[in-house]
């Protein structure tokens, strides 16, 4: 459960760089490689990753074609020891960049049988995989949901704390459930149609068609991240009842007392098992039913998401799917409710009730920043833009990059799109200043990463995957912005550990890669495990620090630890329907993952 009632939030510090325990596996002479399972782009830097208990210091490796085992590149020395990390005290950094013809690879040690999983180097390593995302975020549709064809919580819901009478019902379906729960969040899902729509709008032409508006698997002339994204908004509006009203989320943690399919919650609200549930007004202040309340300090976040995603819509509606009726509905929800955030600046937090735990967001200037260039670009109002010049200056830097540790979604979204959105409509001046606030970031994270051989630089909180795919898209804004890639090579590393270059070779995505990969097959998720259908495309939380893992109440491992070997006393990641702690996939972090995927497709993709 994303939001849990059992897990500690506030994390300690932990270092990065873990030094690997003398003795510990010592007899062990396994050498164990990595490489990224999807694949390289041939012009990528590739960098496969050796590790063992035992010096592998004149070993040499090579390039193998994945079918034949024949030797197509290579040998080539191994080099000098990376360092410790975890529980292995060599890493070796292969580098095979200068193989750039297209193949089915593995990277094998040589004289030995230590291989790699396959892999693919090609002009089209990446096609196809950004639309595998969609197939997660159809399966956690609520109200109508074309995965299990069943339609659930018909009865959402009752409000609480609105302007009207409490209990009073309003119509919210639609959305989606946010991750293996079946919460509905304004906070996530508002970023998660926003990243949608950014991803659409930075990867035109790479989209396909191939489903309908209801998830049904025939076309309908839309691309399908558009119809996704239309899923999202229309239930973005009906969370915006009147022009000075908002709601942003339905449910709380008394849904984590069941195991039950969506259609078959029997949560029970007060109302009685699987009837109403309520429906929390964004009041900026305070808010909780039950022992706990959040410390919400107003709703800028939530209202600055809305108009932001409201204000794409509407361009993209009226120019390339020619409904000026939509778009001026959402264009005018996006104007409203950004007003709302303006008079009340602050964030707005995840409800709890029988627990402390929430969504903990208190960033909100990179949200009206976002939201406020957006609706410039739409608009031409001088005062948004203006208004999204205040607000840049405000976020500045600010964010989770640098850190080792923060408390859970404290720096939310993990990467500020305000700034990307902002920058061509600034003067020369201004977008200097905006690159250095990425450029910042960058060298964050890149000062961590130095510390360890997978260069990997997040701080292990909860989500790490999602942090990850954040700092890609970071990355490549930054790149997009400026031209200047000297942080190239960096953001291919973090694109590698997600997808099986890290310690326990898994990639962070159910069912991705579809052949050849190791993915995860115990995810964290109800559907799941009630109807044993894989559910494609899904981003887990990934690693987390040992300590938090051990910190937590009610979770347990269902199985033998296939994975046992890598875990350390630095981080942990278990393949079990039980820990949802690392495996449990979340709905805003797959959304957000559809930039890079899409990045790294070729044009004509579809």
């Amino acid at each position: 459960m994303q939001i849990n009632q059992w897990l500690a939030l506030h994390l300690p510090a932990i270092a990065l760089l873990a030094i690997a325990a003398p003795g510990v596996l010592a007899a062990d002479k396994t050498v164990y490689l990595r490489a990224n399972q999807i694949g390289y782009l041939p012009e990528d830097d590739k960098i496969a990753i050796a590790f063992a208990q035992h010096s592998l210091a004149r070993s040499r490796f090579e390039i193998i074609d994945a079918a034949t085992g024949k030797r197509v590149w290579g040998p080539q020395t191994v080099g000098e020891n990376a360092g410790a990390y975890g529980n292995f005290a060599f890493h070796y950094r292969l580098d095979f960049t200068a193989l750039r013809k297209a193949g089915r690879y593995k990277v094998r040690l040589s004289g030995t049988t230590f291989e790699s999983l396959p892999f693919n180097i090609e002009p089209e390593a990446y096609n196809q995989h950004h639309e595998l995302l969609l197939a997660y975020l159809r399966q956690q549709r609520c109200g109508y949901n074309p995965f299990l064809d069943e339609v659930c919580h018909r009865k959402d819901g009752r409000t609480m704390d609105g302007p009207m009478p409490d209990s009073t019902f309003i119509e919210v379906s639609g959305g989606w459930h946010d991750a293996g729960d079946y919460l509905r969040y304004l906070l996530t899902s508002s970023n998660a149609v926003c990243r949608l729509l950014f991803s659409y709008r930075e990867n035109k032409g790479k989209f396909q068609d191939a489903y309908d508006a209801l998830g049904h698997p025939r076309p309908n002339g839309i691309p399908d991240i558009l119809d996704e994204a239309r899923w999202g908004l229309d239930w973005m509006l009906k969370m915006h009842p009147a022009p000075d009203q908002l709601f942003h989320q339905i449910a709380d943690d008394r849904d984590h007392l069941g195991w039950d399919l969506p259609h078959e919650d029997t949560s029970d609200y007060g109302w009685g098992p699987g009837s109403y549930r309520v429906v929390y007004y964004a009041t900026g202040k305070p808010q909780g039913l039950g022992q706990y309340q959040n410390t919400s300090t107003g709703i800028a976040n939530l209202a600055g998401r809305y108009a932001a995603a409201m204000a794409m819509a509407a361009d993209i509606w009226q120019d390339d799917l020619k409904d000026a009726a939509f778009a001026g509905q959402c264009l005018k929800a996006g104007r409203e409710v950004y007003e709302m955030g303006k008079r009340q600046p602050g964030s707005c937090e995840g409800v709890p009730c029988r627990a402390p735990y929430r969504y903990y967001e208190k960033t909100w200037a990179d949200d009206m920043e976002w939201g406020a260039a957006e609706l410039f670009k739409v608009t031409r109002a001088p005062s948004y833009l203006e208004e999204a010049k205040k607000f840049a200056r405000l976020i500045n830097t600010i964010s989770w990059m640098g850190a080792d540790t923060a408390n859970h979604y404290e720096y939310y979204p993990f990467v500020n799109l305000g700034h990307y959105a902002l920058y061509p409509l600034v003067d020369r001046a201004w977008q200097d200043t905006l690159a250095g606030y990425y450029r910042h970031g960058l060298e964050a994270v890149l000062r961590r990463a130095r510390q360890n051989p997978y260069r990997m630089g997040v701080p292990f909180i909860w989500c790490s995957f999602n942090l990850v795919t954040d700092f890609i898209a970071h990355g490549l804004a930054y790149e997009k912005m400026t031209g200047d890639r000297q942080y190239h090579q960096f953001i291919l590393e973090n694109r590698d550990w997600l997808l099986g270059r890290n310690p326990w070779g898994i990639s962070a995505f159910v069912g991705m890669p579809a052949q050849g990969g190791n993915t995860p097959q115990f995810p964290h998720s109800v559907i799941a495990d009630k109807t044993g259908r894989p559910i494609i495309g899904g981003l887990n939380d990934g690693p987390v620090y040992a300590s938090i893992f051990k910190s937590l109440k009610g979770i347990r491992l269902s199985r033998e630890d296939p994975y046992a070997a890598f875990q350390s006393e630095l981080v942990v990641y278990h393949d079990d329907r039980w820990d949802y702690s690392t495996n449990e996939p979340i709905m805003d972090g797959t959304a957000n993952a559809s930039f890079f995927l899409a990045h790294f497709a070729r044009d004509g993709a579809r």
